[in-house]
């Protein structure tokens, strides 16, 4: 698409595409946008806002009903009558607009977006949530906006961005054993900061990355917002072709979506060949440390979940590690699938028997505690674990409680402890 032949980012790409032009990284353009998606948080206000801007029309339509998704997944089912209320509202909305609305409790909007086939490589993507970023595991530039940015998009389908630098990780060597991707992502926050790649697209490559499973990218694209990151892409391969295969009918893979050689980024390189296992720390994603150095701290509750690792892969690797051990004796342990096809599979499985049977809580697909916003939450003084995105101060509960976040692989080892543990110790 560059009319000059100066090689491009994958970014640059996709900009250039929607705004019909070429275009580097520090211009201002009006993007056209090919998916917008909202959730029952951000939703309501979204709505309102649309509502608003075409007060003075006399059909209040969006743009395009097919580039809309609408999914309930923070507070489902309705934990207040707010939160019903909420419900009824965005229902309404998306019946009267004709907006494809997974209202039946599909699971959490960052898995089920990709798993219904709503996002491909090249896409410009949005959604009133800032893990939106999650879908750059396909190759598409995909950012959180505001619910007020979100009204304008179902209004016009068009929204101004400056077209980021880029930031990209090259990432070698392979993963030791009981250790993952969320392993990497944690390490890459701890080295670069929570402002290490403020606005910039960050951009995962290397031996590392490109060995990784699908639901394992999920994971280091979904965390990319807890650099600053505006993006979080992975360039698109044959393991993406594979995935998106089954879930868009006729799909072909178009290998123009990556970024040029010799395009302008920062370049930062890692080998994770010696990674250890690795925690963010209270009360920040960035104070991450290696596992050694945290072993032995206490939990209260462990939470398998959310849409950074609650994918069947994720409970899997909890399952096989605790096998048929109990939860160590006042531990709390609650085991929630990001999506009802994630559910499926690990009933399927007989996993849910077995955490079931191991003295652990399973729940139906949603946010769940990862917000502080529905159940599981923490109380003062208590102390959690978490396969989440975030541990800021009085995330999954009160202000008086401390939240550490890591693999699954982590997870299920101190859930058989009672305490932070070394996976590689079980």
């Amino acid at each position: 698409m560059s009319t000059n032949n100066e090689p491009m980012t994958i970014s640059e790409k996709i900009f250039s595409k929607a705004a019909g032009k070429t275009v580097k990284a520090g211009e201002f353009v009006l993007a056209n946008i090919d998916r917008a998606m909202t959730h029952d948080i951000t939703g309501p206000l979204a709505v309102d806002g649309f509502y608003e801007i075409m007060r003075d029309k006399e059909e209040k339509k969006v743009w395009d009903p097919s580039k809309i998704v609408i999914l309930f997944d923070h507070q489902v089912p309705a934990d207040s009558l707010n939160a019903a209320q909420n419900h009824i509202m965005l229902r309404k909305f998306a019946k009267e607009q004709g907006i494809i609305n997974y209202d039946v409790y599909e699971g959490v909007c960052h898995q089920v977006m990709p798993e219904k086939g709503h996002v491909k490589p090249g896409d410009l993507v949005v959604g009133s949530d800032s893990h939106t970023c999650a879908y750059g595991s396909l190759g598409a530039f995909s950012t959180g906006i505001g619910s007020t940015d979100m009204a304008a998009v179902f209004a016009s389908g068009k929204l101004w961005f400056k077209v980021p630098d880029t930031i990209r990780f090259e990432v070698e060597g392979k993963l030791p054993k009981h250790v993952y991707s969320k392993d990497i992502i944690l390490h890459l926050i701890g080295d670069v900061g929570a402002e290490g790649a403020r606005y910039k697209a960050a951009e995962y490559a290397g031996s590392a990355i490109s060995s990784l499973p699908m639901s394992e990218r999920m994971t280091i694209s979904n965390m990319a917002i807890e650099m600053g990151g505006k993006a979080g892409i992975i360039e698109a391969d044959a393991t993406t072709e594979a995935y998106l295969k089954e879930r868009i009918p006729d799909y072909e893979f178009d290998p123009y979506w990556k970024s040029d050689e010799g395009a302008e980024c920062e370049l930062h390189k890692y080998d994770i060949s010696n990674l250890e296992p690795q925690v963010a720390c209270p009360h920040n994603v960035d104070n991450v440390k290696p596992v050694t150095e945290v072993e032995g701290t206490k939990v209260d509750q462990i939470f398998v979940g959310s849409c950074t690792n609650g994918r069947f892969e994720d409970i899997e690797v909890v399952a096989k590690m605790m096998g048929d051990e109990p939860v160590a004796k006042g531990v709390r342990l609650l085991i929630i699938p990001a999506s009802r096809t994630e559910y499926m599979k690990v009933l399927r499985a007989g996993y849910i028997e077995q955490f079931m049977e191991a003295g652990a809580m399973v729940e139906s697909p949603c946010c769940g505690p990862c917000m502080g916003g529905s159940f599981g939450l923490l109380g003062d003084g208590e102390v959690g674990l978490a396969t989440s995105n975030r541990n800021f101060k009085g995330r999954e509960g009160s202000p008086q409680s401390f939240v550490y976040l890591s693999s699954p692989a982590t997870a299920a080892a101190s859930a058989l402890t009672g305490e932070i543990t070394d996976p590689r110790k079980i």
